[in-house]
């Protein structure tokens, strides 16, 4: 069976989409589109009412009044412009990864889930990105080291307007599992949790562009995990980029 729901985003809009169900689970979702007036979603609820229909017709209509509603292709073609020019701005095109590219413009539109991503990107207008694909992405992120390359790419954009100043602030993230690791640790915790625990940190230049984040034990003191960030960041991204005389950051 199928059948039209209407679904909350994180930004406010609904998303509307057919369901088809089977051994009372979800099994396939179309995407219709994202509504933000209620003119938008009266539209998609109306287009996916046809959809649903198919060439059948409703047990209800009148003969005499005819819809002459058609879908062939709805997408947000200027935000995916502007989007992917911004990101080849910041040179992450070097990355030569199209599926992390349309990952990346994902988390703007909408911060989902990896799945519901791919939900998201129907609105940008792409295709072609598959759960699969998606996943065997985020094991390249790993394998290349893309979190490295990144900090790289944001700190030759942002050394060219030059950077006077460091701003480095920290916060904390617990799991609800009761069993420490090597990582996971109870420490000091911004939410007064007792659960294991581990630590995120941002470092951004004046301007407040990301420079580098990075994750640290969670028993760790801010101030060792800000003293570890510099010193990562200076032999890892500075002696690279500017002369040996220049790379002093502490």
């Amino acid at each position: 069976m199928a059948f039209i729901r209407k679904v909350k985003t994180a930004s406010g809009a609904t998303a509307v989409q057919i369901a088809h169900k089977r051994y009372r689970r979800v099994s396939k979702i179309e995407h219709i589109g994202i509504a933000h007036t209620d003119e938008e979603l009266n539209l998609l609820t109306t287009l996916a009412k046809k959809r649903l229909l198919g060439n059948q017709r409703a047990l209800f209509d009148d003969p005499k009044v005819k819809i002459g509603i058609g879908l062939k292709q709805s997408y947000s073609g200027l935000l995916h412009e502007i989007l992917t020019k911004q990101y080849n701005y910041l040179g992450f095109n070097e990355l030569n990864d199209s599926e992390f590219a349309y990952l990346f413009i994902a988390r703007l539109v909408e911060p989902t889930s990896k799945p519901d991503s791919l939900g998201v990107l129907t609105d940008p207008g792409v295709e072609g990105l598959s759960k699969e694909r998606s996943y065997r992405c985020l094991k390249s992120v790993i394998k290349n080291d893309y979190r490295t390359q990144i900090a790289k790419l944001c700190f030759q954009k942002a050394s060219k307007n030059g950077i006077n100043l460091l701003l480095y602030d920290v916060t904390t993230l617990y799991f609800e599992v009761q069993k420490e690791d090597d990582f996971r640790k109870p420490g000091m915790s911004k939410e007064r949790r007792l659960e294991p625990q581990i630590i995120v940190g941002l470092l951004v230049d004046q301007s407040g562009f990301p420079l580098s984040v990075n994750s640290f034990e969670g028993n760790k003191s801010e101030t060792k995990t800000f003293f570890q960030l510099l010193m990562s960041l200076r032999s890892s991204i500075t002696s690279q980029i500017l002369p040996s005389s220049q790379t002093q950051l502490c």
